[in-house]
Parts: C-alpha cells; sequence; structure tokens
C-alpha cells in the first residue's frame, strides 16, 4: 500500500498508513493454509528427473529458470484445474491454461503458450513435480525440441516448488477465496483477467524491490 502510494506521489510512511488502514477497519488479506488435492492420471510418462533447481529460485536473467505447476479452483459447477508456468527471474506468470480436467494437455498447453511469448533458447531449466502431467511423454518431447533441461522436485516436497504455490496462495488470497463463482467460465475469466492484468503488470512484489513483474524485466533487460 505505501510503495503504490507512493508512485502514485503520495508523500506517506508505513506508520501513517497503517493507522488510517486501522481507523477504516483495513487489513491486509490473510493467507490459508495450503491444502494440496493431486491427481494422476495414466499418461504413458518417461522416468523422473532430478532435482536440478534445489531449491536455488534465483536466476541471472530471463528464460534461465521456469517453473511449473497445477492447482485447482471451486465452483459450483465443479473444479477448474489451473496449470502455470513462471519465469522466476521476475515472477512472471508467462504461460498459463485452465480446464475442468487435470490431463497432460493442461499443462502442455500452458507450457506452449509459454513457449510462444518467450522463444527461449536452449538450456533453459524447466522445473516442475513429478505429477503424471508433467512426465508424460508428449510433455517431454516438447521441452526436449527446444533445448530445454527437465528438473522435477523430490517425491511429495512441496518446498522444492515453493515459488509457484505461493503465486498460487497469494491468487486465492486476494480472489477464489474471496469468491463464489457460479461457472467454471465465470472462474477462468476472472483468473485469466487477474493474471494478465493484475498480477504480471500491476501488483509489486517484495522480492523484486516492490515493483511489478513486467516492470522489472523491462528495467533489467
Amino acid at each position: 500500500m505505501v510503495e503504490e502510494l507512493k508512485a502514485k506521489g503520495f508523500a506517506v510512511g508505513h506508520t501513517r498508513i497503517g493507522r488510517l488502514m486501522r481507523e477504516n477497519s483495513l487489513q491486509a488479506v490473510r493467507r490459508r493454509k495450503q491444502r494440496y488435492n493431486r491427481q494422476n492420471t495414466m499418461t504413458p510418462s518417461l522416468s523422473y528427473a532430478p532435482n536440478m533447481l534445489d531449491q536455488d529460485f534465483g536466476a541471472d536473467t530471463t528464460n534461465h529458470k521456469w517453473s511449473a505447476d497445477i492447482s485447482y479452483i471451486p465452483t459450483l459447477e465443479g473444479w477448474v484445474y489451473l496449470a502455470v508456468v513462471m519465469d522466476l527471474y521476475s515472477r512472471r506468470i508467462i504461460g498459463w491454461c485452465m480446464s475442468d480436467r487435470m490431463k497432460y494437455n493442461l499443462a502442455l498447453n500452458a507450457l506452449n503458450m509459454a513457449i510462444t511469448l518467450r522463444n527461449p533458447r536452449s538450456g533453459l531449466i524447466h522445473h516442475s513435480d513429478r505429477g503424471s502431467q508433467y512426465c508424460a511423454i508428449q510433455y517431454q518431447m516438447k521441452l526436449k525440441e527446444y533445448g530445454i533441461i527437465t528438473s522435477m522436485s523430490g517425491k511429495g516436497n512441496c518446498y522444492d516448488n515453493a515459488v509457484v504455490e505461493t503465486f498460487f496462495k497469494t491468487l486465492k488470497a486476494e480472489i477464489v477465496w474471496r469468491t463464489q463463482f457460479k461457472t467454471r467460465q465465470q472462474a477462468q475469466n476472472t483468473i485469466h483477467d487477474y493474471i494478465l492484468n493484475f498480477y504480471n503488470s500491476k501488483r509489486r512484489h517484495s522480492t523484486l524491490g516492490n515493483i511489478t513483474p513486467m516492470v522489472y524485466e523491462k528495467i533489467n533487460e
């Protein structure tokens, strides 16, 4: 809040903003503890890859390290599954896809979006968990086609992909837990708008020095 107001030209500090928020009964959105709902499909797959990332989420430039994962969104019609690909350099979501089914093409469509946007060079590290969607032959062949190095988390270790897990918690705290989606389409439209028009372009990240992912890329590339 302080950084956003400063960017708009207001001379404010944390103490004053804290007082004004208390006086107006405003408080930060709290995150809930994350629960995991993994579903495996019987897609033919290759063997697991070693953990090349090893919880080192720093990157020297764009397209150095990507991280991918899948989460789920409740609606009155049933689950919507969200697959994302994040560039760890800027924390920008560069690929995403949503579907009512959690099969390999959900993750593959998100990857294809990221590749189309970035056109990465060979040597990029792509990290994910060991879910069948990421082990699927079709997914692994796409990575191989672009010379992308596969990295996978240890069995059942969510900390190996903590940055994307944090994104999902942020998404749910700011949007999902505050909204009862009547339809899957409503959820998909809302989340698409959140990622494209807020998270990537307007939401400030403390890890990036309180600027947005898109601005961070612009001023550092």
